[in-house]
């Protein structure tokens, strides 16, 4: 009776809140204090204006005087009314759907720098030489002073930094005292005249060459041509001239007496050595000079250029002439005179030609115990052209004059010529075995070998045990002649380890305050270019330690190009 009790009261008190509705808003259409209503047949429908949320209530009203059980015309029309209500819900809520704004888009908006257009040629940063700012834009030293200086590491071994010019500034500085790109030209066009006019009448203008000695910097003073001969390679070759020039002439005079066609072999025998050994002194002269901008590594090819020719001139002259003479002699036999001038000669040539010989077998020992390698290595690898062609041609001296000497006794104790030609054909045919081994070992040095592989691992490892290297890639190493060595190699490198040495240098809470002031994309580009200029050149100075390191280890290596990869 409680439950049913509190149940009349409740509806009781919501009939009274839908009669106050429609007491004060006759029309249920219309909002009231921000409430819109639809009330239809006892059906109550409110929305709030602030959600948007729909809320419906539906009330069946039962009279308390009459049972809630039965079909009576109450409880038909409370049906009815509830239908409608339904209905008029519907409709409203279809109403309410097409009156909802869309939810919002959400972008999420990247903060990105303007990408900047620098066109095909951008060259408004590019550091120039004072040298070249002179040079191309035909400025004087005191116009560079007012520019701005900036220091830089130096790409020489003999200096660490040098002073550069923006090349905007000195493009400025250019127009203001020429006033037109035109001017600039024709002064250019008028100093180039001048320059050539300086080439051709360089001995006149003493004064000149010294202003363009400071750009050419400190280069090693050029090998007088006689400190050149007086040792090594050079007292070889002087050695052998003297000697191999002596026997020619004494041979010549003893083939003329005697006629006989080995004699005649080795006097031309050993003209061919004089003049191969000439052209070697020639190659260890030029070889000598200092490189200059059209040769950058200089001219110590030339000994091996040398002994090429000679090589040639060795298969031409001496072998050559021999197997003719020889072969003439066999078609055509001569009597021989007497030999006793022939042998003496002969035993004179023997001693002069061994003596060269063992100047040759020494200085080839001495070099090849201070390269570590076997004598017979030294000479194959052709490590030392000039003495390697003094080497072959003496011992081929050596062996011809034997062969002669021995074929020419045969003659004599058979009286039999043809011995003597066959003893020409066997010195034109040791000739030409010697000028084959030349030529072959020169041409593999002038086309570039590489060094031996031991000695490039010993490179390579020293490279990756560095802790700013992570690996090696594409390694060449060329033996340019002479105990030079031309290295290169693409390293990749530890980005992390030289960031780490760039750090170690700077001011850390100094740093820490800048990066504390970015605050905008534009502070960050600032802030990135200063340090990233910084690091590029941390990176740099790391390239010029490996390379520096590289040679004091190997004094043998004196260029080295390390490719960041």
């Amino acid at each position: 009776m409680a439950g049913v009790s509190a149940r009349s009261r409740g509806w009781s008190s919501l009939c009274r809140l839908y009669l106050r509705v429609h007491a004060v808003s006759p029309s249920c259409g219309r909002a009231c204090h921000g409430w819109q209503c639809s009330v239809k047949s006892r059906g109550l429908f409110c929305v709030m204006p602030s959600s948007r949320l729909p809320v419906q209530a539906q009330i069946r009203l039962y009279s308390s005087n009459e049972p809630k059980e039965g079909g009576g015309p109450t409880e038909a029309s409370a049906t009815s009314s509830t239908e409608k209500s339904t209905a008029g819900l519907d409709l409203a809520k279809s109403e309410h759907k097409s009156t909802l704004p869309p939810d919002p888009i959400q972008v999420k908006v990247k903060a990105v720098l303007k990408k900047r257009d620098y066109g095909s040629k951008y060259m408004k940063n590019n550091f120039i030489t004072g040298i070249r700012a002179m040079n191309e834009f035909c400025l004087k030293p005191s116009d560079l002073e007012t520019l701005r200086k900036i220091r830089r590491r130096s790409p020489h071994d003999d200096s660490e930094s040098f002073t550069v010019f923006l090349r905007s500034d000195v493009e400025t500085k250019a127009m203001e005292v020429w006033g037109s790109p035109e001017a600039i030209f024709r002064e250019r066009k008028l100093r180039k005249e001048e320059e050539i006019a300086y080439k051709e009448n360089l001995f006149r203008n003493q004064k000149l060459l010294k202003e363009y000695k400071e750009f050419l910097g400190n280069t090693k003073p050029r090998l007088s041509t006689a400190s050149l001969f007086l040792k090594g390679p050079g007292k070889v070759v002087m050695v052998a001239i003297c000697i191999n020039g002596l026997n020619f002439f004494f041979k010549l005079l003893a083939w003329v007496y005697t006629g006989s066609a080995s004699m005649f072999s080795e006097a031309i025998h050993s003209l061919a050595d004089t003049c191969n050994q000439a052209l070697l002194a020639l190659g260890i002269s030029q070889s000598a000079r200092i490189p200059d901008p059209g040769h950058p590594y200089g001219f110590t090819n030339m000994r091996y250029i040398a002994s090429l020719i000679s090589g040639v001139g060795i298969f031409m002259m001496g072998a050559g002439l021999s197997w003719y003479h020889g072969i003439m002699g066999l078609l055509h036999p001569q009597p021989i005179e007497s030999l006793l001038w022939a042998y003496c000669i002969l035993a004179g040539s023997l001693v002069s030609e061994g003596a060269t010989l063992l100047v040759a077998v020494n200085e080839i020992r001495k070099s090849s115990r201070l390269k570590g390698l076997s004598f017979y290595q030294y000479v194959i690898q052709s490590r030392d052209p000039s003495t390697n062609v003094v080497l072959m041609e003496d011992a081929a001296a050596v062996l011809g004059v034997i062969m002669a000497a021995s074929c020419m006794g045969l003659t004599s104790l058979t009286g039999n010529p043809y011995y003597d030609c066959l003893g020409s054909l066997g010195v034109g045919t040791l000739l030409g075995a010697v000028s084959a081994f030349l030529i072959y070992t020169n041409t593999e040095a002038l086309i570039g070998r590489s060094i031996q592989p031991e000695q490039l691992q010993h490179l390579t490892e020293l490279l990756e045990s560095d802790p700013a290297v992570r690996a090696i890639h594409d390694v060449k190493a060329t033996d340019m002649g002479l105990n030079k060595v031309r290295f290169k190699a693409e390293v990749d490198f530890d980005g992390r380890v030289v960031t780490r040495s760039y750090l170690e240098k700077q001011d850390i809470d100094q740093m820490l305050h800048d990066i504390r002031q970015v605050k905008t994309p534009e502070d960050l580009e600032a802030f990135m270019l200063k340090h990233g200029e910084n690091i590029i050149d941390t990176l740099g100075a790391e390239v010029d330690r490996l390379e520096k390191e590289l040679k004091q280890r190997n004094p043998d290596v004196r260029h080295v190009d390390l490719e960041i990869l």
